[in-house]
């Protein structure tokens, strides 16, 4: 049994969320508020940071690292290609989402929006949401680029490239921050990619104080 320490919305919680259940892999969700520094969730990962993954076995951080141990250990279905070259695209891509996309968009908008208010971390700053805003269409037309020669983004193939960005997007969706109407081949690929049944849980996700919009967890919008 695969335990996973986690919090609902954390984009990098939910990228290893979605690889574990497109792989069938049964887990224990364990929900942690990792900003109060539990000793004994820091005694498992002293970054502090989650998601943490614990086996009989093995205890171990870093969404990426998990994701590829997880790939090793279950290959199918393959969410990583075979060749180098479309492999090193998959990690460039995967890459971008968590630092790029994160820092530029995800922290302005759900951290500001939401984060601070759950973590005590006072009130959001209107310039860095006014950046999260700016800089989110930017990453959305660069989506678009990608999806207009791409059946998906890494490629012909789902990816673990399409999981990591469906996840930082997921938790903006959350807080009605993304603009569909205005990247219709993004749409069309979220829609699919929300449809799938890995994705489920993530649909389900509720958090106290912070209720999901009605369209959050509807398949057709």
């Amino acid at each position: 049994m695969y335990r996973l320490y986690h919090f609902p919305l954390s984009p990098f919680s939910r990228k290893v969320r979605l690889v574990l259940a497109e792989k069938g892999i049964e887990v224990e969700l364990i929900e942690e508020k990792y900003w109060e520094a539990r000793p004994e969730f820091m005694r498992m990962n002293p970054s502090g940071k989650v998601p943490v993954l614990k086996t009989d076995k093995l205890t171990l951080g870093e969404s990426n690292a998990i994701c590829e141990y997880i790939e090793e250990i279950h290959p199918e279905p393959a969410l990583m290609p075979v060749d180098a070259a479309k492999r090193a695209e998959v990690r460039r891509l995967t890459t971008w989402f968590d630092d790029k996309f994160y820092r530029e968009v995800t922290l302005n908008l759900l951290g500001e929006r939401l984060q601070k208010k759950v973590m005590g971390g006072g009130y959001p700053e209107s310039k860095n949401v006014k950046m999260g805003a700016k800089n989110i269409r930017y990453h959305l037309s660069y989506m678009t680029y990608l999806l207009d020669r791409r059946r998906w983004l890494a490629g012909d193939r789902m990816t673990l490239a399409d999981f990591s960005a469906a996840a930082q997007i997921s938790c903006l969706d959350y807080i009605s921050d993304v603009d569909w109407n205005s990247h219709e081949l993004v749409k069309e690929w979220y829609a699919k990619i929300k449809s799938r049944p890995a994705f489920r849980s993530l649909l389900a996700d509720q958090l106290p104080g912070f209720p999901q919009p009605p369209h959050y967890a509807d398949l057709d919008f």
